[in-house]
């Protein structure tokens, strides 16, 4: 039975030996396990916080491209809103279909920034144009109003050359001494002669060109050249004559040189404000003038008796210096556009100025000076269609004495000048636009009829 006891002990003894090295192994084995899973857990933590960041830096970086780009569009839009401040005076010379355009304070439509997990995609989008606006319209744009002044009414763009070829011709017919319409003295020019009647055929070719110095100012310079030819109906006096004498007589040159500058005062783009321009235009005498051309009196033109005080061949210039400071108004008001302008004209004094007579002598007349000019004119255009655009105008002018030493010349009196003009413009091209225009004088100092055409050309 001991021995039995003693047997069953060994046995329980063994038994145990053997169950330790297992619950060891096994207890190592759960500790071993525990701890590759904590690292695995931790290298998965430590990659996802690595990708948050990587994708929080790639959102970064386009948010900062997007940044760039928005500051790049506003400064492009700055410059395109002026541009457009510029441009929209020649655009809304006649009346257009609406264009949309940036509106003034308008927002910058920027691209969002992609969401999280989309880094790819925002990848994309941070090399796409961010949009300004809306985008212009591609009709063609309204033809600006047919010019009928010779201060238009719109500036050119900034950069822009125009080149302007012109002809002008004018004719006159009346029955009195004076030639007022010309930047002629009269009382100086033909002095006291029995003239019954005049006709007078000038034509005036010119080219003008103009630049755009910046989005508001434009320069110009402008080249005449001037052909005349007259025909005076007159009877000799003191001779009891029953025929009428024709006498003809002709001249061609280059006219006065003229300079110009214009400056945009206003852009008339809120309330129904118009456009207005201001303008300062320096004429040269160059051209021949009055004085330097030989009259057919003998000594002296006084008296009319040793000749007729006619000139034997035609002045291209005034003989004096101007200078003319203007406003221009322009109102766009579907489906016109009304238009208007002032100006001044100033003619500076000449000292010692003598007149030419036959056989090369010399009459002194002394200090001659001009009367100055004011202007006035106003009218209205209307578009025909998107190629052809009419308008209706009239022009006036007041004109004062000529002086001469400080004296008001005896029988040169106040004149007024008014003309009726009527004009058409065709736009060629998006680079030219053919322009005529007629008038008609309405007072007996104005020329009976006048025709300009010009073609201005953009480059």
């Amino acid at each position: 039975m001991e021995t039995y006891r003693s047997y069953g002990a060994l046995l329980l003894l063994a038994c145990s030996s053997m169950a330790s090295p297992d619950a060891m192994a096994q207890s190592q084995g759960s500790q071993s396990s525990t701890g590759s899973t904590n690292t695995t857990a931790a290298r998965n933590a430590n990659r996802r916080v690595e990708a948050l960041q990587k994708q929080v830096t790639e959102q970064g970086q386009q948010i900062e491209a997007l940044r760039r780009q928005a500051a790049e569009q506003e400064t492009r839009y700055k410059e395109l809103q002026d541009r457009l401040s510029s441009q929209e005076a020649k655009t809304a010379a006649a009346p257009q279909r609406p264009v949309p355009m940036p509106a003034p304070g308008s927002k910058i439509a920027e691209e969002k920034p992609a969401p999280e997990g989309a880094a790819a995609e925002a990848s994309d989008t941070s090399t796409r144009p961010v949009r300004v606006g809306v985008a212009p319209s591609e009709e063609a744009q309204a033809p600006p109003v047919a010019q009928l002044f010779d201060e238009p009414s719109i500036l050119t763009p900034k950069g822009s050359f125009v080149l302007e070829p012109s002809l002008q011709y004018g004719y006159s017919s009346n029955n009195r001494v004076a030639l007022v319409g010309y930047t002629v003295i009269p009382a100086l020019l033909i002095g006291l002669v029995d003239v019954r009647e005049f006709k007078r055929n000038t034509f005036i070719g010119a080219l003008t060109g103009r630049w755009g110095a910046t989005n508001r100012m434009e320069l110009e310079l402008k080249l005449p050249y001037v052909a005349r030819s007259d025909s005076t109906i007159s009877r000799e006096i003191f001779t009891g004559s029953a025929t009428d004498n024709v006498f003809n007589t002709h001249g061609n040159g280059m006219g006065d040189i003229e300079a110009a500058i214009r400056y945009q005062i206003a852009d008339g783009r809120d309330n129904n404000k118009p456009y207005v321009v201001g303008g300062l235009r320096f004429k040269a005498r160059n051209g021949k003038d009055p004085f330097e051309v030989p009259t057919d009196c003998v000594t002296r033109c006084i008296g009319n008796t040793t000749g007729t005080g006619l000139p034997l061949e035609l002045p291209t210039g005034s003989g004096f210096y101007s200078l003319q400071p203007s406003l221009t108004f322009l109102l766009p008001s579907d489906p016109a556009v009304f238009f208007g302008g002032l100006s001044y004209t100033y003619n500076f004094q000449r000292n010692d100025v003598s007149r030419t007579v036959q056989g090369g002598q010399k009459e002194f007349l002394g200090d001659v000076k001009a009367g100055d000019v004011w202007g006035l004119n106003f009218g209205m255009g209307l578009a025909i269609n998107e190629r052809s655009s009419f308008s209706l105008g009239m022009e006036l002018y007041t004109v004062a004495p000529t002086q001469q030493n400080g004296q008001t010349v005896i029988g040169s009196v106040r004149t007024q000048l008014a003309s009726l003009l009527l004009g058409y413009s065709y736009r060629y091209s998006n680079k030219s636009v053919f322009n005529v225009s007629v008038g008609a004088g309405l007072t007996r100092d104005t020329p009976d009829f006048q025709l300009t055409v010009r073609f201005p050309m953009s480059f």
